[in-house]
């Protein structure tokens, strides 16, 4: 296929089933970077590459043009991120920022990146806010937090000046596009470990796919039920990818000593209410659904991260690990570790100057 020179052109390529090249997914991310399309067009064309099917390829591209664009930060990559695609409809309370305060409570460092909500009530950015932290993109001062605390938060909007041309588009949309994998993937720390959630099935083999490109380690997952989180309704299938390796599992939450429960315990609300559903879980006041699938996905977050430091725990039978980092997740929130991280977090970033 020729280079594609007008968006129209593009759209009615897609329309007829054609791949881009991966120099031709560079082009139209950097021109959405950058502003130099119509909201219209943008809106043609994420849904006409949507009822195509993306390819590993076109995410490759993608995933290049975004980071090549993004703020620039130095801090190592030697922690884990915890993160969901969206998508999934549902509207949850947010697992994944729960997850990550636990994970960075029992010691494993995180670099979270995260926005507000596209297609539920309440994102990492909003729930984040609720709870009194500070967003920046000031590279020293979030060094300086991560040291402080074992944890940064990269509010993908700061990192991605370009998201703000793609960000209405979204919302009046209302549904999943390319850009909800696009956030897992593109976290500016490029951290050595990734825990990622993803609501649709035709998208777990592009953020496999793209992790096998990096040579990463990433445990990507998604539960039978459609969320984008190991769940606690039933049985969640993962996809374990070490040194260009993929490995498939299922995992059902009796199999690693928690409860099952139904859909309706794990609803969340508008960010205040999601916020408080955070300080209650972690404080240890919290019982049922809402915790078990908190420990069950921090304890991932923390599987991952040994797998980016010791690539042959793969070896074990997940179970077994799960297991093990369920108890670290669970005697951290009892503890009051989890309770006391979000409080060092949220008081680290006061120091943030702007944004």
């Amino acid at each position: 296929m020729t280079q594609l020179q007008t968006w129209p052109e593009m759209i009615e390529s897609l329309l007829r089933g054609e791949d881009l090249s991966v120099a031709q997914a560079t082009w139209a991310m950097e021109q959405i970077m950058t502003g130099e399309v119509s909201d219209a067009s943008l809106a043609g064309w994420l849904i006409a590459l949507r009822a195509k099917g993306e390819t590993v390829e076109e995410v490759v591209g993608f995933r290049d043009a975004i980071l090549a664009n993004a703020t620039p930060i130095d801090i190592t990559p030697w922690a884990v991120d915890i993160v969901g695609t969206g998508g999934d409809m549902v509207g949850t309370v947010n697992v994944s920022t729960m997850s990550a305060m636990v994970i960075a409570g029992s010691g494993v460092p995180v670099i979270k990146h995260g926005g507000g909500a596209a297609s539920a009530k309440s994102g990492a950015t909003d729930v984040l806010t609720a709870l009194g932290a500070r967003h920046g993109n000031n590279s020293t001062e979030l060094s300086q937090v991560f040291e402080e605390t074992g944890m940064t938060f990269l509010a993908a909007p700061l990192f991605h000046p370009g998201f703000r041309h793609v960000a209405p588009v979204r919302k009046q949309l209302g549904v999943s596009t390319i850009f909800n994998y696009l956030g897992p993937l593109t976290n500016p720390s490029r951290a050595e470990a990734s825990a990622v959630g993803c609501a649709k099935r035709e998208g777990i083999p592009l953020v496999v796919g793209v992790f096998r490109t990096r040579g990463a380690a990433a445990l990507v997952f998604r539960g039978d039920d459609g969320l984008d989180e190991l769940t606690v309704t039933g049985y969640s299938r993962i996809w374990e990818v070490c040194r260009g390796d993929v490995s498939e599992h299922d995992i059902h939450p009796r199999d690693v000593g928690l409860g099952t429960y139904r859909m309706q315990e794990l609803i969340g609300g508008t960010p205040e209410e999601n916020a408080q559903i955070l300080r209650e879980t972690l404080a240890g006041n919290v019982e049922g659904a809402v915790l078990d699938i908190v420990l069950l996905n921090a304890a991932a977050g923390m599987v991952a991260f040994d797998l980016a430091r010791n690539p042959d725990s793969a070896e074990e039978p997940i179970r077994d690990r799960l297991i093990a980092k369920i108890a670290v997740a669970r005697d951290t929130i009892e503890s009051g570790r989890a309770l006391t991280q979000l409080e060092r977090f949220v008081a680290a970033t006061q120091n943030y100057s702007g944004n």
